[in-house]
């Protein structure tokens, strides 16, 4: 891609949510005012682009660690769980306190929503998520959305906000993604240990990569890596958003970036996009299960684009109600998709490789002839 294709792809976009993470937005003695006060300016120059935007931000732990030194000396560096979400619960207000502050000098109000992925896994709670957001942007506000950390287990456990920010993207329809992080870009391996590694400038196909391999290093402060912003880069490249992985150093301009200066790495959308409702099943819900297929199953979703028969399965791992999300993988362990299973887990194993004729024989009913119809699946997921 040359620089006036990226410069018209950038451009092009209306609507754009910013991730800034931890590393950019900290400092050893807590939360880096001038970084917050940068950060606002360049949003306010997104908007006098007519661009609205939305913000997802991380520091909220390590903002609350902080100040609880005052509270409890030995308590700065906390491990556990109920610590990091104590934290939060400190570190969340006067994290919205310094954005609104910033925000308000330039004439802009700021709106504080906190999501988890929980609460965004119900269709009606997602809808009143998005149809609030939209309300906001109608007004002009600039949502400032973190994880409920406080409330939120698994999502603190196990999460991190380049999750949320793609799974944002998606919410409010964005068409750009900018995520800002302590590095300057993707390499096609870790710099911190390999000095040979190389800057990438344009991902043409992240579903190509090999992000596993790629990434085997995070950053000190935050929970994220850029592994985590890989994956979130090819979600919302399914969504057929291009996402901009860029430094968040002292200095840095947006407005340049998106005029086509050079820095950081443009992921590319891809060519064939994903529906919403399939990114909403596919990425609002942890699997609860796995059905493992054999190769021709394999072979007849990958390559023909057919639904899942139980004839094709040949195990099912964990249990399950009908109408759960479960995995699907190979016998040789790779992971073929996600999709909402017709039947329970019980059922698939008096099922599995069995004709869809067979079905009512062993079942008393043969409500579905497929296991997992297409239209409620998703191959190859960023997960």
């Amino acid at each position: 891609m040359n620089a006036s294709d990226r410069r018209s792809l950038l451009a092009s976009a209306r609507r754009v949510v910013v991730k800034v993470g931890s590393a950019v937005l900290t400092m050893e003695d807590g939360l880096d005012l001038n970084m917050i006060r940068h950060l606002v300016r360049e949003i306010s120059a997104l908007r006098q682009r007519d661009m609205q935007v939305l913000l997802v931000t991380s520091g909220a732990v390590a903002a609350g660690r902080r100040r609880i030194q005052f509270m409890q000396p030995d308590a700065a560096h906390l491990s556990d769980l109920p610590g990091r979400q104590a934290a939060s619960a400190i570190g969340q207000g006067t994290l919205m306190h310094e954005y609104d502050r910033a925000l308000s000098e330039l004439g802009i109000v700021a709106a504080q929503v906190l999501l988890t992925r929980e609460g965004l896994r119900q269709r009606e709670r997602f809808l009143n998520a998005r149809n609030t957001l939209e309300r906001l942007l109608d007004w002009g506000a600039v949502p400032i959305i973190n994880e409920n950390d406080t409330v939120s287990v698994k999502e603190l456990q196990f999460g991190d906000n380049d999750t949320l920010a793609s799974l944002t993207v998606g919410l409010v329809g964005a068409d750009l993604f900018i995520n800002l992080t302590s590095a300057d870009g993707v390499f096609d391996k870790n710099p911190d240990q390999n000095p040979d590694a190389r800057h990438l400038d344009v991902i043409e196909d992240i579903s190509a990569l090999d992000i596993p391999a790629m990434c085997d290093g995070k950053t000190a402060v935050g929970s994220g890596g850029m592994y985590s912003k890989l994956l979130a880069a090819r979600r919302a490249a399914q969504l057929g958003a291009p996402t901009l992985i860029l430094s968040g150093r002292k200095g840095f301009s947006l407005c340049a970036a998106l005029d086509g200066a050079p820095g950081g790495t443009l992921v590319l959308p891809c060519d064939r996009c994903v529906s919403s409702k399939k990114f909403w099943l596919a990425y609002h819900d942890k699997p609860a299960g796995t059905i493992v297929v054999d190769d021709g199953a394999a072979r007849a979703l990958c390559e023909l684009g057919r639904s899942l028969l139980p004839a094709g399965i040949v195990a099912v791992e964990g249990e399950f109600p009908q109408g759960a999300l479960a995995g699907i993988r190979t016998q040789a362990g790779r992971v073929l998709g996600v999709g909402l299973c017709n039947y329970a887990s019980d059922e698939l194993r008096r099922i599995m490789g069995r004709k869809s004729t067979e079905i009512q024989a062993e079942l008393g009913a043969c409500p579905y002839e497929e296991a997992v119809h297409r239209d409620n699946m998703l191959l190859d997921p960023a997960i």
